[in-house]
C-alpha cells in the first residue's frame, strides 16, 4: 500500500484525524502528509469529509428511501445526463448506476414518507426518459459507511475517539 492509500484508508475510517495524527500513525513526516492531503483534495480524490449521524437519537424527523429507477439512456450521453438531472435535486443524497433489473439507485431523505412520495411522483417519475420507479423506505439502519448503529457497539466506537 503506498503512502496516499495509507492516508486515504485512515481518513475513511475516521475523517476527524488531524494531519499530525495521520503522520504519527503512518510514521511519516508531517510536511509530507500535508502535501499528500493537499494533492488528494486538489485532484478531487478526496471530495469531502462526512460525519455519520444517528438521527434517531435526535428530535429531527427523517425518512430515507432507496428508489430503483429504470430509464432510457440518452444518445451520446448514456446515463450521465439523466443522473445529473436527478442529483441536482436537494433531497437526493446519492445516485448510483446499477447492473441488473434497473438502471439507477437514488437515495433520498425527507421529513415524512409523504414528502418522499411527492418527490417521486412530482419530480422524479415525470422526468423525460424515466420509464419506471420503485420506492423502498428504510425502516431501520444497522450499519452505514462502516459504522454500526447497534447500541452494544457504543463502547467500541468510544475507544476509537
Amino acid at each position: 500500500m503506498n503512502e496516499h492509500e495509507k492516508i486515504l484508508t485512515m481518513l475513511e475510517q475516521d475523517a476527524r484525524l488531524t494531519p499530525e495524527q495521520l503522520a504519527d500513525m503512518a510514521q511519516m513526516d508531517l510536511a509530507d502528509v500535508k502535501a499528500i492531503l493537499r494533492d488528494l483534495e486538489k485532484n478531487n480524490t478526496i471530495l469531502g469529509y462526512k460525519t455519520v449521524i444517528d438521527w434517531d437519537k435526535t428530535e429531527r424527523e427523517q425518512v430515507t428511501a432507496l428508489i430503483e429507477v429504470k430509464i432510457t439512456p440518452q444518445k451520446g450521453m448514456g446515463f450521465d445526463e439523466i443522473a445529473r438531472q436527478i442529483y441536482s435535486h436537494h433531497q437526493v443524497e446519492s445516485v448510483y448506476l446499477m447492473s441488473g433489473g434497473f438502471d439507477l439507485t437514488v437515495i433520498i431523505s425527507g421529513r415524512t414518507m409523504r414528502e418522499v412520495a411527492r418527490f417521486v411522483s412530482e419530480q422524479l417519475a415525470p422526468m423525460e426518459n424515466v420509464l419506471s420507479t420503485g420506492t423502498h423506505f428504510i425502516l431501520k439502519k444497522y450499519k452505514e459507511q462502516g459504522v454500526t448503529f447497534d447500541p452494544s457497539e457504543v463502547d467500541s466506537r468510544e475507544v476509537m475517539m
